[in-house]
């Protein structure tokens, strides 16, 4: 199932793609979409980070140290 969404875009930023999606032959919906995705997989990634970050139970390693336990 599909939800219609309406988004305002800045002039340049709507030039850009209908350009790519001339380039690629794609829907502009297809483009946004698969942006979107890969936007909020980054979002997700970045949140975990931050929570292993200020985790204080997760040790800390130096790079010296990943090294010699991945025998580098």
């Amino acid at each position: 199932m599909s939800i219609a969404l309406s988004v305002r875009l800045p002039e340049s930023l709507a030039k850009e793609l209908n350009n790519v999606a001339s380039m690629t032959e794609r829907p502009k919906s297809f483009l946004v979409q698969k942006a979107l995705e890969s936007y909020l997989h980054d979002q997700a990634d970045l949140q975990i980070g931050l929570d292993r970050l200020r985790d204080t139970s997760d040790p800390v390693i130096s790079i010296e140290e990943m090294r010699k336990e991945i025998g580098l």
